[in-house]
């Protein structure tokens, strides 16, 4: 038990982050306070914590705080250690991906792409979008509206003729000169206003130049102008927020129901809505909606861009943190959780998009619980099977052999603990022999007692793959285990799969409509998907590795000058050391040494 009087006793009134460890030095809770005594005495003075802070406390066997000067910086810390040590009774929000942006590239004739990363002087940047897909449908409406370029700076050269984009009317076709300098460029400042939201401005200065061009009985150029303003014009109509005020603003909205939490963020910029995402915490149970929303405010936007305004579903305490946000982006952020009018109602929005996710997501679980229900009865499996580990095998005619393991796991497919395995060292085709290596090298080290052994596994293969399986898991004293072969059917047809168990002579094939049958498909499916991209990118690397890279001395450079003079790797291998050693940087020694590696 940890001794708590003495350690609290010795606590200061500053503030801090505090890490709370158990028995085994893990740290199981990282905090931070105002005042580290008073917080951290809170947790063994107090007697009506919820069940989930009591299980916590009683874990304890030591605490190490850190002293910071300010509240701003000890949360911070402990979103940072939050991060990077993802403690069991903290909310965990997972969302390592960059926010992609739409790009005006600083050239000429800037070209519109799609862009994630890091930015850089001399573009315009605009968002970030919630993802890939708003990304793409708001260059579709600029490309329709401006008619800007998309290709790269390469094609742009190299053109002869107007492409495609040109004919369906999303491209002037400045790479052949269809459009001159200026009028490309009031394009693009046009397109940049759209995306600040000032649709107005952009609006009232096409309408001059439409009337312009119609004065002068140059018709056809009205004509083009008159079909930007009415593409506009339906824009405007389609844009459910849409705000006069040109505001960048992101609404956060927190929804619970049945011990599920999600967390939807919607993104406004320039007053246009650009789409929402949920998310979706680890750990949430039995956390209030407030205490998720801080903690997602924290994690979310640490090295994050940060809007002015943030609109929040519920109050917070968020003084520290609005201090944090603007130090961090170097403007002025507030943190609203009373808004009024529109803003209401983006709200509103944004806790409708939470409810909607969290019902679709409880109505997703309680099928996957039918499902894994009707896979016990159907394999008459022992009650309480949650874990299902499912291996394939991928490659062309023995090339590059790669084994995938996939894992579904209380109702979910388990991506974070999905495992690929390079193939050596069997004959190359030989499927069994590969299983026989993936199995061993997986759970070898659970026979030892580390990790986690499944209560079902699934083998993608028919008799021969199983039985490689079972010979290795009884070679690891795992035979216990229920293991069962997917066994493709007749013309490979889904729903015709035949299963096949280790003790019985025939096989077993569910109806097609079985639920049973569905989960298994769901799950062998992911582990051949997750086995033909890994042996995809496997074979592409072998195919553009070149027998020059592992021949030490040889770096890119060298490389290029010897692929240059032969015209290739196969002149060089037909090259005398002489030959090799005229070469720019390439030694009379090191042309001994390519002409052995090569022979």
């Amino acid at each position: 038990m940890f001794e708590s009087k003495p350690f609290l006793a010795s606590l200061s009134h500053l503030p801090g982050v505090y890490r709370m460890l158990n028995a085994a030095g893990e740290v199981i809770y990282v905090g931070k306070a105002r005042d580290l005594k008073k917080r951290v005495s809170s947790y063994f003075q107090k007697t009506d914590h919820v069940p989930r802070t009591r299980l916590m406390v009683s874990q304890i066997a030591a605490i190490e705080t850190t002293v910071t000067r300010s509240e701003a910086e000890a949360l911070l810390l402990e979103n940072n250690l939050i991060k990077s040590l993802a403690p069991r009774f903290n909310i965990l929000f997972r969302d390592d991906k960059s926010y992609p942006y739409i790009m005006l590239s600083g050239h000429r004739f800037p070209r519109l792409a799609y862009y994630r990363g890091v930015q850089h002087k001399g573009n315009q940047y605009f968002g970030p979008f919630p993802n890939a897909g708003a990304v793409k449908e708001s260059m579709q409406l600029l490309q329709k509206i401006f008619r800007l370029r998309t290709c790269e700076d390469s094609v742009l050269k190299n053109r002869s003729r107007p492409c495609l984009l040109h004919q369906i009317q999303r491209c002037t076709a400045p790479c052949v000169g269809l459009i001159d300098d200026e009028s490309y460029r009031s394009d693009v400042h046009n397109a940049a206003l759209f995306m600040q939201g000032k649709d107005q401005q952009v609006m009232d200065t096409l309408m001059e130049k439409m009337q312009a061009a119609a004065e002068q009985m140059h018709y056809e150029e009205a004509a083009l102008y008159r079909d930007q303003i009415g593409a506009l014009r339906q824009v405007q109509e389609k844009q459910y927020v849409s705000s006069g005020s040109g505001a960048d603003a992101d609404i956060v909205a927190c929804y619970e129901k049945q011990g599920m939490v999600c967390v939807n963020l919607v993104m406004v910029r320039g007053g246009r809505h650009l789409g929402d995402k949920s998310f979706f915490p680890s750990h949430a149970a039995q956390y209030d909606t407030a205490t998720a929303l801080e903690a997602f405010l924290g994690q979310h936007y640490l090295n994050q861009f940060v809007p002015r305004q943030i609109f929040l579903s519920e109050p917070i305490d968020g003084e520290a943190l609005e201090t944090l946000l603007s130090e961090q982006s170097q403007h002025k952020v507030q943190i609203n959780s009373h808004p009024t009018g529109e803003r209401r109602v983006w709200v509103e929005m944004a806790l409708t998009n939470a409810r909607l996710a969290v019902e679709q997501r409880l109505s997703q679980q309680a099928n996957q619980e039918a499902r894994l229900q009707a896979l016990q009865q159907a394999l008459d499996l022992p009650d309480g099977v949650q874990r299902i580990e499912c291996f394939d095998i991928s490659h062309t005619m023995g090339e590059a052999t790669v084994a995938s393991c996939v894992v579904f796991d209380q109702g979910d497919m388990r991506n974070g603990e999905y495992r690929r395995y390079n193939i050596s060292g069997i004959t190359p085709g030989d499927d069994y022999a590969a299983m026989r290596s993936v199995l061993e090298r997986r759970y070898r080290k659970i026979a030892a007692g580390e990790g986690r052994m499944p209560d079902l596994i699934l083998i993608d293969g028919g008799k021969g793959q199983l039985s490689s399986a079972m010979d290795i898991l009884t070679e690891l004293g795992l035979n216990d285990v229920a293991v069962v072969g997917v066994a493709k059917g007749e013309a490979r047809k889904p729903g015709l799969e035949q299963l096949i168990f280790p003790n019985r002579d025939k096989p077993l094939q569910l109806p097609k409509d079985s639920p049973a049958l569905h989960l298994i498909q769901q799950v062998r499916d992911e582990a051949h998907r997750f086995a033909i991209s890994g042996h995809r990118a496997r074979r592409g690397k072998a195919r553009t590795h070149s027998s020059l890279e592992d021949i030490g001395g040889i770096g890119a450079k060298r490389r290029q000058r010897l692929l240059a003079r032969f015209g290739g790797l196969k002149g060089v291998a037909l090259a005398n050391v002489d030959e090799l050693a005229q070469v720019e940087g390439i030694s009379r020694a090191l042309a001994e040494k390519i002409y052995q590696e090569l022979h």
